[in-house]
């Protein structure tokens, strides 16, 4: 159990730590010269009848509240001190304002230097405390009197405090291992020790472990938990491990407080944090869109501003969805406590609980986002998943969704099995959506796939732009493609060109089409890679341009032919052939080229079909989501097969 003291600067959180303990935790030397904490101080001690426990001893003056709040992240249980001479002051409360803001839950109240006023006075210092309080996690808290200097009420503080050890629940072993670095130091002849409190999960020695933001992989040689070695043994959510870390990564980076010690595939950082923010209510004025702020999250601080998401601004005493734009990324995860100070960090203005450490960069306002933050809100994960599938028409990224809740590979295995659900791939990212939003949107394309048969049987079927146009409503384009591959996989529809079909409907040619098309096969065959332009073409077959490409629009409707540019027509079977080909060399680009892309150049050489040509059919991938332009490269974006169908067995 880690229990903070807190209150103004002077009131005794030292000096009753040091009563309990034996130990003084100040242990800097400008804090012995001025007798003024600056810095956290940490001890460990026994309280008797089993009640081991941590104190995390925090600095009371105004310019330290940073300090403080670096070191209260995480913890159990706190004692607000008050001294009886002076009572409540303004750290007072702003200390009480902090930790109400991070959830603390539990604590202890200690009127202070009670030798030094009478009766009276601590009876209105009882009062002003009694009204300070109300309607905190302190209102019922029990209130011990005591004095560091003559020993009063210090046994009943630790009786309150084995009361406190009591009731507490130890924190669910669950998620992937998360520590906030409060300190960062080196030992000779142990090399690089870190400390902080862990937020979830669990470490052991030898453990691999992400040094974040700056993504350096680090090895666990050796911990101690709550001051003790743990060589068999592992540290705890909600306990304060101190590791020796190994890795090469470490010369370049030297860890520093505010940075996370995380398991592999745990939280990703992000500038961008979507929260549910509260104002205080001794604000004096609302917290407007766009306000530059000071971020404390775990140990970190950071600075950015507050997009606020509805409306303009948020009132004093009230709560809205936000989203955090930070000038440095945060390693944050669903339900993490953070404080919001002004941009001076001179006064704490909010707090708030992360919904979605992955905020949105466009739309974050919009509809769909607020009914993702709303699902987010939820407690249960279960609950929570249900909720995204229903709002987010892209489909829930389901890997995201874990990193978002810190879930382990067991716990999101459980989730989904929790939830009906139909997994798709789309563009290698596993995309959800209900049971029940799959079967509408199955019903749905099969309704307008048959429609087009019936109301015009002479064509090959709806291309699947039209589909995505009619479709949009229900699914996002990228989702819509998605399921558009899973019912062709299934043998539920076939491709044919550009075109969707049921697979047993075939278009006919008319009397007057047939013969052309079996003399257009060949210069617009399978094995035509290279065709030649609709001129080109009309002069060969002796026919009027006009009429001849009507008759092209008319096999291009049935999927016969596929229309790359206005002048350019291309048999299906042959652009599988080329697409085939794109994905071949984005495979197997060699050492010089990035994974999964490829140049124009090496396309241009490797198909032999001519620069123009090239550019044309690249061009005409762009437009069909197989490939994306990024500078002078290609990426692929989706299998060939699942948009061409399958390349000729001569290709």
């Amino acid at each position: 159990m880690l229990i903070a003291t807190a209150g103004h600067v002077d009131h005794g959180k030292t000096s009753l730590v040091r009563c309990l303990t034996g130990v003084d935790t100040d242990r800097l030397p400008a804090e012995k010269a001025r007798g003024l904490t600056i810095d956290a101080g940490f001890v460990y001690h026994e309280l008797g009848e089993g009640a081991r426990v941590g104190f995390v001893d925090v600095p009371g003056h105004e310019r330290f509240v940073r300090n403080m709040l670096a070191a209260v992240a995480a913890v159990d249980a706190a004692v607000l001190l008050v001294a009886a001479d002076d009572g409540p002051m303004p750290q007072t409360l702003e200390h009480l304002d902090i930790l109400r803001l991070l959830g603390i839950g539990h604590g202890l109240i200690v009127i202070s230097k009670i030798d030094r006023v009478d009766a009276t006075r601590r009876a209105q210092v009882r009062a002003q405390i009694a009204a300070l309080v109300a309607g905190s996690f302190l209102d019922t808290a029990a209130v011990v009197e005591m004095s560091a200097t003559t020993g009063a009420g210090v046994e009943e503080v630790r009786t309150q405090l084995q009361r406190l050890h009591q009731q507490h629940a130890p924190a669910a072993l669950t998620g992937r291992f998360r520590m906030a670095v409060d300190r960062a130091f080196t030992v000779s002849g142990v090399g690089q020790i870190v400390t902080g409190a862990v937020f979830a999960g669990t470490v052991a020695q030898g453990d691999e472990l992400m040094l974040m933001p700056a993504a350096v992989q680090v090895r666990v040689r050796s911990l101690h938990v709550q001051d003790q070695p743990a060589t068999h043994s592992a540290g705890l959510a909600g306990e304060r491990c101190a590791l020796a870390l190994a890795g090469a990564g470490l010369t370049q980076h030297k860890p520093a407080r505010g940075d996370w010690l995380v398991a592999l595939l745990a939280p990703l950082a992000s500038a961008r944090i979507d929260v549910r923010l509260e104002v205080l209510r001794s604000r004096d004025r609302p917290l407007l869109h766009w306000t530059p702020v000071h971020l404390h999250h775990g140990a970190a601080e950071r600075t950015g501003r507050v997009a606020v998401l509805q409306g303009r601004q948020i009132e004093p005493g009230q709560s809205a969805p936000v989203q955090l734009v930070l000038d440095e990324p945060v390693v944050a995860a669903r339900g993490d406590r953070l404080v919001v100070r002004d941009q001076s960090a001179r006064q704490t203005l909010a707090g708030g609980v992360v919904l979605e450490p992955f905020g949105a960069v466009k739309g974050r306002a919009s509809p769909e986002r607020m009914a993702v933050l709303a699902a987010m809100a939820l407690a249960e994960p279960v609950a929570a998943l249900r909720a995204r599938l229903d709002a987010e028409a892209a489909g829930v990224d389901l890997d995201r969704f874990a990193q978002a809740l810190n879930l382990t590979t067991e716990e999101a295995t459980s989730l989904r099995a929790a939830v009906d659900l139909v997994a798709l791939p789309v563009r290698g990212v596993r995309r959800a959506v209900s049971a029940a939003r799959w079967q509408r949107l199955r019903e749905r394309l099969m309704q307008a796939v048959g429609h087009v048969h019936r109301e015009s049987p002479e064509l090959a079927g709806p291309q699947a732009l039209a589909l995505r146009r009619e479709l949009a409503p229900l699914a996002a384009g990228e989702l819509l493609d998605a399921c558009f591959d899973a019912l062709v996989r299934a043998g539920q529809l076939v491709r044919r060109g550009p075109c969707l079909a049921a697979p047993d409907h075939m278009p006919t040619l008319t009397p007057a089409d047939q013969p052309l098309w079996e003399t257009l096969a060949q210069w617009l065959g399978p094995a035509h890679t290279r065709p030649a332009t609709v001129p080109d073409l009309a002069r060969q077959l002796a026919l009027e341009r006009s009429e001849f490409e009507g008759f092209l629009r008319r096999m291009a409707a049935q999927g016969r032919l596929i229309r790359v540019r206005p002048n350019r027509y291309f048999h299906p079977a042959a652009l599988a052939s080329l697409a085939g080909l794109a994905e071949q060399l984005a495979a197997t680009g060699g050492a010089d080229y990035d994974a999964g892309t490829f140049e124009a150049r090496q396309f241009r050489e490797a198909s032999g079909i001519g620069r123009n040509i090239s550019i044309e059919v690249l061009e005409y991938f762009d437009t069909q989501g197989f490939t994306r332009r990024i500078g002078n490269r290609r990426h692929v974006l989706r299998a060939a097969q699942d948009i061409f169908g399958p390349a000729p067995a001569a290709a």
